[in-house]
């Protein structure tokens, strides 16, 4: 499998890598759960873990990678709440960590991109 832009081994090592950082650091991203939701903020930061663990074995699959990849895309436009709070939450943190959280923001947009190009891609059946 060629490993371009649009690759979907590099989209899968993403997912994979996301997942291992949930697991292994979960309180990072405890801290940006929306309060709204039920439930913990380590639940939904395992749940999340999990989800793009799945999300990477999908991808990595010929047979699964269309529906894989455009769930992907969906789970980053269902995740983008938590960048939003990271932002929000940032607001009186040092510029640095402002302009990270910030620009962090339209990063999603290429993330979903990136996975619709990978289901485009992928072999339909």
């Amino acid at each position: 499998m060629p490993r371009t832009p649009s690759s979907p081994a590099l989209l899968a090592g993403l997912l994979a890598t996301a997942a291992v950082a949930h697991a292994i650091a979960p309180k990072q991203f405890d801290a940006i759960v929306p309060r709204s939701l039920p439930g913990t903020p380590r639940q939904w930061t395992y749940a999340s873990g999990v989800a793009e663990l799945a999300l990477a074995v999908g991808v990595a699959h010929p047979r699964t990678r269309r529906a894989a990849a455009l769930a992907t895309a969906a789970f980053f436009v269902g995740v983008f709440p938590a960048n939003v709070k990271m932002a929000v939450d940032a607001r009186h943190g040092s510029p640095g960590v402002r302009a990270a959280t910030i620009g962090r923001l339209p990063l999603q947009i290429p993330l979903v991109l990136w996975a619709r190009s990978v289901s485009r891609g992928a072999a339909a059946g």
